[in-house]
């Protein structure tokens, strides 16, 4: 995910309280954001198996909603 994508993902998490829904482009997991790690540029995620995971930004981009 580029790094305007990332803000606005970030900002939509940490501001708005909205969990977004995220792919993993490696594994193609599904989570949804809870927080971000501007320092590391990471994803706080929790998956659709209730795991937490993080994601950096290069291995993530914003998913439709299932």
């Amino acid at each position: 995910m580029t790094t305007t994508n990332y803000e606005r993902v970030c900002y939509r998490t940490e501001q708005r309280e909205e969990n977004v829904p995220l792919r993993n482009v490696n594994n193609g997991q599904l989570g949804y954001s809870f927080g971000c790690t501007f320092a590391g540029e990471t994803v706080q995620v929790k998956l659709a198996n209730g795991e937490l995971d993080s994601w950096s930004r290069d291995e993530c981009t914003e998913s439709p909603a299932d």
